[in-house]
């Protein structure tokens, strides 16, 4: 139904683009990234929520291309933190700092509290923008828990501290595929494929 479309991804995180691509595919959609694209424009997430940074990297990557764009936010949501580290979880640890770094701050933070204690979600904001103004959003979460140490080596982020506890494993101990049905990105990309219609 949507072969002949085209929308561009508002991220150059190769992780996002990797999942977004093969969500995509299963959907007939053609989909570029800004790694593949000339001088995009670049956003200043500055929003005070997982929407307000999707909604601006969204409206601005459109306006900019002519195309449909889609943009999201996401970010870890840990109870006993307050909701931390939310919109700061790609800098938790600091402006440039790493994914291990992210995880050893989260992990310290967390030192003491018991494993049943360590609940959290990942939550996924997603705005599909088009150039003339339409726009539609979705949102997807997946709960879990914060484990006592990383484990795996698949996936990106904070997923090898993820715990999955009806599996007894990380985000990052299974593969990419299985992930993608359960992840809250997935979820958040097949709320809007329901969406997409309004704006096609």
């Amino acid at each position: 139904m949507y072969t002949k479309e085209k929308c561009i991804l508002a991220t150059k995180n190769q992780g996002k683009i990797r999942e977004f691509h093969e969500l995509f595919k299963d959907l007939g959609i053609e989909s570029l990234s800004l790694l593949d694209v000339e001088n995009p424009p670049s956003v200043v997430e500055d929003g005070s929520t997982f929407f307000e940074n999707a909604f601006k990297k969204a409206k601005t990557i459109s306006e900019h291309f002519g195309i449909i764009a889609i943009s999201d936010d996401s970010g870890l949501e840990v109870d006993a933190l307050n909701g931390r580290p939310g919109i700061y979880s790609a800098r938790y640890a600091g402006e440039n700092a790493t994914d291990e770094e992210n995880n050893k701050k989260l992990l310290n933070e967390l030192k003491g509290v018991a494993l049943e204690d360590r609940t959290a979600r990942f939550r996924c904001v997603m705005v599909a923008y088009r150039p003339d103004g339409k726009w539609v959003k979705a949102e997807g979460t997946l709960e879990g828990l914060i484990s006592i140490e990383p484990r795996g080596d698949q996936g990106f982020g904070y997923d090898p501290v993820f715990l999955l506890p009806e599996l007894g494993k990380t985000l990052a101990e299974i593969a990419i595929e299985e992930k993608n049905k359960i992840s809250h990105r997935a979820k958040a990309l097949l709320a809007l494929h329901e969406k997409l219609p309004e704006l096609l």
